[in-house]
């Protein structure tokens, strides 16, 4: 057995030596399923300091960083992290946190050294001390703020989803994925192990823990081909030889499964191979705990998921999937398992499983279900499976999985096209046509607005919403009508376009209107669409994209000349703005039109912020809510920037998805799962806030959620009108001011005038 920091290769005999305790809870640690299965354990908690230091080293090439671990650790860092080139290079090519990708110090190759103590100044002086001992080896940047930190960090977690497939679609897979080494063997077995690359023609990047050996790497084995299949379990076989030489294991991390599970024999010899076969009879004399893993296992090249069998069929799509070569079944083959989607806390990702906890109800899960519908096997009903509509139907849309799945898997696009084929030629729930066609609905509505809010609650069964949910109350007057009667301001300035979305325009007017006057106190003259232009982001949550399709090349028409000008859009509502950001490329990949719309298309916080606006400060306390699509598609740092200049004194507050998600917080069979979602985060800490706390939210179904909370929101429009009002006001309270002080003044003058002209005529 390897004495190595990360080993996890076969099974843990060791300890069972009487030196070692017999310990048998240790022994089953790795395991894998073979032998028992675990219904609860006792860990031992590792004491995490208070304070942080980073200290990021730059080498010529990532052999010569990894040539220094044995320098760097006895520094005793708390950590000690790798990359190479190709991992950054792969990052610059995809746009994956480029401001991040900045901050790494001059090299080709870095180590990202942490460090910890009980005060910043403590971790300081112990990065400061490697500093000074490596100085003249190495490029360094050192980082004590937990912002720049998380940065740095975020360079390295993105190892997985920047190589996984690279920028030029080359299908990176796992296989040799974290062989680990002695670490003062790492340079050498770095370098050997880019010299088997060669001799196979492979390549991939090299990343991982390099303080414990342990390397992490994609790899773009062949596995569709007969020979390619084959030059895979060469590799693996002659790989094996060569990090047991060195001293390693086969893996030092992630297990030995059923691809490298072969290979224990090359590692520990016939004698321990028994002894592991003896380890699991104990345990499963029957064998039927997880079997063909560890011992007695199935070959490397069996079972592949992708092998010479695997032939999708090329199904026609109403979306391109232009980043997946066209093809939808390209697509579905993103996901890779690792997991991310399965979070219980932080971040978007994934809503439906944060609630039920059901695989199926995860972005992995779902994956793997249209992988399987589109092999035809277990799943056999092609679109119209039930399966995958029972998977799908708890989809909120968020798309948080594509910007925090480590591969950007994209399920809001796969549910939306499998619902256009699911339903096609078929009526589909009453809540389709009642929440997908809203813009139409409310036009016709807002010619009556009152009586459409004294009939709403009447036909909520007709519409299939839930009866707890109330509904929002269309306008009296909605925003085009107050737009249209009003005088043009700022004539022969910049034009913009404010796009007055379905829902400002017809249920929040007021917020359309604050944006008209921030932008018009910017000096901007806003123009406002055709009322018959709706984006139809509603349409997608139902599949109905035949239909958005229709709404978008008629928005591709009416604007084509003021596209032309390069006339900027602003969007008030994020998940209209994504659709032209997001679905619209998707639907219509070589328009030029549909490209300089993507490009032209911003959110009133990103286009102040790139003009450089400044807003006055407000005086208020406030808590932030991010909308889904903002954070994943849009890009939220803007809002955040503009946010620090008009509220100083503001939290943005991990509250992931709201539980609206559009529709779908409506309709009464996913109500509770909605309430769920939103009470998870966002709910109580909108309760938790003090009454003069202002609540921000931009999106329209947000502001329905934290109603329920008995708060209201305000959209960002409104609080920088509030700001601009402030501030307008000031002046007028200072003239007042300085008038009353003018007139008091006088009043002394006149008065001393006339005591001395009394005392005069007594002269």
């Amino acid at each position: 057995f390897p004495k190595i920091p990360r080993r996890v290769s076969g099974y843990n005999l060791p300890e069972l030596l009487p030196e070692n305790g017999f310990h048998v809870a240790r022994a089953l640690v790795g395991s894998e399923g073979t032998c028992a299965l675990v219904l609860g354990a006792k860990v031992r908690l590792v004491h995490s300091p208070p304070c942080r230091s980073l200290l990021v080293l730059g080498y010529r090439d990532v052999y010569e960083s990894a040539d220094h671990i044995p320098e760097v650790m006895e520094a005793r860092p708390t950590g000690c992290e790798g990359i190479d080139e190709t991992l950054v290079e792969e990052m610059k090519a995809k746009g994956i946190h480029p401001e991040d990708v900045a901050l790494l110090p001059e090299g080709k190759g870095w180590l990202l050294v942490e460090f910890g103590g009980e005060t910043q100044e403590e971790s300081d002086a112990k990065a400061r001390a490697l500093m000074a001992r490596l100085r003249g080896k190495c490029s360094m940047k050192l980082f004590d703020d937990k912002q720049r930190e998380e940065q740095l960090w975020k360079v390295r977690e993105s190892g997985l989803g920047a190589t996984a497939r690279t920028a030029q679609g080359v299908e990176n897979w796992e296989g040799w994925e974290d062989s680990a080494v002695p670490p003062e063997n790492l340079g050498k077995y770095l370098r050997e192990l880019r010299k088997l690359y060669d001799k196979y023609r492979y390549d991939g990047a090299l990343y991982g823990h390099f303080g414990q050996g342990c390397v992490h790497t994609r790899i773009n084995f062949d596995l569709r081909d007969a020979g390619g299949i084959r030059k895979f379990r060469n590799f693996l076989h002659e790989a094996a030889r060569m990090v047991v030489s060195l001293g390693g294991s086969i893996s030092g991390e992630h297990g030995d499964g059923q691809s490298k599970a072969e290979l224990l024999p090359i590692m520990y010899g016939e004698d321990l191979i028994h002894a592991f076969e003896e380890f699991k009879s104990i345990w499963d004399p029957d064998w039927k705990m997880n079997p063909g893993k560890k011992v007695r296992p199935f070959r490397a090249d069996e079972n592949l998921r992708i092998g010479t069998g695997y032939r999708p069929p090329d199904l026609p799509t109403v979306f391109n999937y232009a980043d997946d070569d066209y093809s939808f079944a390209k697509a579905t083959v993103r996901c890779v398992g690792i997991g991310e989607c399965r979070k219980e806390e932080n971040g978007t990702m994934c809503p439906s499983y944060m609630v039920t906890r059901e695989e199926m109800h995860s972005t992995r899960g779902r994956a793997h279900l249209l992988f399987e519908m589109l092999q035809g096997s277990p799943l056999d009903e092609g679109w119209r499976s039930g399966a995958v509509k029972e998977a799908l139907d708890l989809c909120l849309a968020c798309k948080g999985c594509k910007a925090e799945c480590p591969v950007n898997v994209d399920m809001a696009t796969y549910k939306a096209e499998f619902l256009a084929h699911h339903y096609k030629g078929r009526l589909r729930p009453r809540a389709a046509y009642a929440m997908g066609l809203i813009h139409w609905s409310a036009r016709m509505a807002s010619r009556m607005p009152r009586l459409a809010n004294l009939l709403g609650p009447l036909l909520k069964p007709l519409a299939g919403i839930a009866p707890q949910r109330p509904l929002p109350k269309f306008a009296t007057r909605t925003f085009r009508a107050w737009f249209e009667q009003r005088p043009r301001v700022n004539a022969g300035g910049e034009r913009v376009i404010l796009w007055a979305d379905t829902f400002n325009n017809f249920f929040h007017p007021e917020i359309c209107k604050a944006a008209v006057e921030v932008l018009e106190d910017a000096g901007f003259e806003v123009i406002v669409q055709a009322e018959k232009l709706c984006c139809g982001r509603p349409l997608y949550d139902y599949g109905m994209l035949n239909l958005a399709r229709v709404k978008l090349r008629q928005i591709l028409t009416d604007l084509r000349d003021e596209i032309a000008k390069g006339t900027p859009v602003i969007g008030l509502e994020p998940s209209c703005v994504s659709v032209f950001r997001d679905e619209l490329h998707g639907l219509f990949p070589h328009d030029a039109d549909a490209q300089r719309l993507q490009r032209q298309t911003f959110l009133l916080s990103e286009f102040l912020v790139d003009r450089r606006w400044k807003p006055p400060p407000l005086d208020r306390k406030a808590i932030v809510h991010g909308h889904c699509h903002h954070k994943a598609v849009l890009g939220w740092k803007k809002e955040v920037e503009l946010l620090k200049q008009v509220l100083p004194d503001h939290e943005v507050i991990d509250s992931g998805c709201c539980g609206m998600a559009g529709s779908f917080g409506y309709e009464a069979d996913k109500y509770d799962v909605s309430m769920q979602v939103g009470e998870r985060r966002l709910l109580p800490k909108v309760r938790e806030a003090s009454d003069d706390t202002l609540i921000v939210a931009d999106g329209f179904s947000c502001h329905g959620q934290i109603e329920t909370a008995e708060r209201k929101a305000l959209h960002v429009a409104q609080v920088l009108q509030m700001a601009i009002r402030e501030k307008r006001a000031e002046p007028r309270e200072s003239r007042i001011a300085t008038r009353r002080l003018r007139m008091r003044r006088a009043l002394k003058v006149a008065a001393l005038a006339g005591v001395v002209a009394f005392a005069v005529s007594r002269i």
